[in-house]
């Protein structure tokens, strides 16, 4: 590229918006709102008025831009603009934290294989926990605290217990069946939802995938292949997708940290 992004800059070469834009296929309205973010240094201005750039500001872009796939684009303004007022200790807390994340959502990833392989090749499908599954959401079934020791009856458990063994509200658990997703029995005396194996399962599937950042939509056709295959063979290209968007991720993450460390180096 024959522009001046596409050569070393010098030190105090100054640069109009066009110029930085060009370089990343951007607007020049894009390059003045990273700056007006704080994403980009306050730029100096000409006797005229026109904002002029230099390669400090180039730097700040590439890293702003690097840092984007990894982190998102909040936490990569948050990032840049840190570094900007100098609070770098602020900026590396913001980069630990998607590191975090990252972490945290491999430990999800690996929960819900193990989840899935304790189910085993002959796990029974679900359809006889769907079989006078009702589809209300009386209030009654929210506690269950009738029930045996441990919120459980005949094998299965209700929606109190099995919401707080998941760490989520029974809410959460009703709006899952309304989708599909989970199919209790109803109690024929009380009308309590009771979740025998195949719905806990099911109710696990689904809570490690929403975890994993699939939606409603796209765990209901899992869910319903999992029933009928009774086991973790149809998950199996999900899994796969689901550990290569965490390996891009995870080297998004190398690419903006190497941009950013040149970006400080610069600053300094």
């Amino acid at each position: 590229m024959g522009g001046p992004m596409g050569r070393n800059l010098q030190s105090g070469e100054r640069l109009r918006p066009i110029d930085l834009a060009r370089g990343h296929g951007l607007s020049t309205q894009a390059v003045r709102n990273y700056e007006e973010a704080g994403i980009l240094p306050p730029a100096a201005r000409t006797p005229h008025g026109y904002r002029t750039y230099t390669s400090l500001h180039a730097g700040a872009l590439r890293a702003f831009l690097a840092l984007l796939p990894g982190h998102g684009h909040p936490a990569a303004t948050s990032i840049l603009r840190a570094v900007n007022r100098g609070a770098e200790d602020e900026a590396f807390r913001l980069i630990d934290e998607s590191h975090v994340q990252l972490l945290d959502d491999r430990r999800t990833l690996r929960a819900v294989e193990d989840a899935l392989r304790d189910l085993g090749p002959s796990t029974a499908p679900a359809s006889a926990a769907g079989s006078g599954a009702g589809s209300g959401t009386a209030s009654g079934a929210g506690s269950g605290a009738a029930s045996g020791a441990g919120g459980t009856r005949a094998g299965g458990t209700f929606i109190g217990p099995l919401a707080g063994r998941l760490g989520i509200r029974p809410a959460t658990l009703r709006a899952w069946e309304r989708a599909g997703l989970v199919q209790p029995h109803r109690d024929p005396r009380t009308g309590y939802r009771v979740y025998h194996e195949a719905a806990v399962r099911d109710a696990q599937v689904a809570h490690q995938l929403r975890r994993g950042g699939y939606l409603l939509e796209q765990i209901a056709p899992l869910i319903a292949q999992l029933r009928a295959a009774g086991g973790r063979e149809p998950l199996e290209a999900a899994l796969g997708d689901w550990h290569d968007r965490l390996a891009a991720r995870g080297r998004a993450l190398l690419t903006g940290a190497a941009e950013l460390e040149r970006y400080l180096r610069e600053r300094d």
